[in-house]
């Protein structure tokens, strides 16, 4: 059994056995987190797509609490090596894969931007597809939409996309990209933490069942879903 927590904005958790993994955790200084970086324990894994301040804010205190291992562009492993004083770090680059004891993570394109909270150059934007025994999920993280999406995530069994808008695509071209792609459940990420990327997710889920062949997932903050 696999389940899936949303940690609010772009952060979410995968537990699968007795392995713990993270994706862009953001939680101290984030108005819509309901848990706090110091409650997350036993964590293995953290997997950080860019370089921007609510995607890396509390990796480094959960890696060095944890013994836990960062995964991220070259550029960003480096970062948390050399200046966050981060024990195991993983760098890697857009098309490579890893395998890791609970299945794989490849990294993708996206297109946005990245820069570490210091002014560092923050490597070339991800997203990921980890793969958990037959499970594909695919974190589009913080991007636009673009065709290649359909190349490195076609027919995955869960795709989360962000809607907010603003700095990521919204809702319209979500329904887009989950139409690309053809995932068989597609969850809503990187909204609702600040007013410039409030939307309304029911509307999203409803434009999602009357347009695609996906299942909409709305979780809220904290919720989990299981696979």
């Amino acid at each position: 059994m696999t389940k899936l927590t949303w940690l609010s904005h772009g952060g979410w958790m995968i537990e699968h056995d007795n392995h713990r993994l993270l994706i862009d955790p953001f939680l101290t200084d984030n108005p819509a987190a309901v848990t706090s970086a110091d409650q997350l324990e036993d964590v293995a894994h953290i997997l950080i797509s860019h370089g921007h301040f609510d995607h890396v804010a509390d990796a480094a205190l959960i890696a060095n609490e944890n013994n836990a291992t960062i995964v991220a562009i070259y550029e960003i492993a480096e970062w948390f090596a050399k200046t966050q004083n981060v024990q195991s770090t993983v760098g890697m680059n857009i098309g490579g894969q890893l395998e890791l004891p609970w299945g794989s993570v490849k990294m993708t394109p996206a297109l946005h931007s990245s820069q570490l909270p210091d002014g560092s150059y923050g490597g070339e934007p991800a997203g990921f597809v980890v793969k958990i025994d037959r499970t594909r999920i695919y974190f589009a993280c913080d991007t636009a939409l673009f065709s290649d999406m359909k190349l490195y995530a076609d027919d995955v069994d869960i795709a989360v996309l962000p809607i907010g808008d603003l700095f990521t695509m919204g809702i319209e071209d979500s329904v887009k990209a989950t139409k690309l792609i053809n995932p068989k459940k597609v969850l809503p990420a990187h909204y609702g933490t600040w007013p410039p990327i409030a939307q309304d997710a029911n509307h999203w889920a409803d434009r999602i069942r009357k347009e695609t062949a996906a299942d909409p997932v709305i979780l809220e903050v904290g919720e989990s879903i299981s696979f």
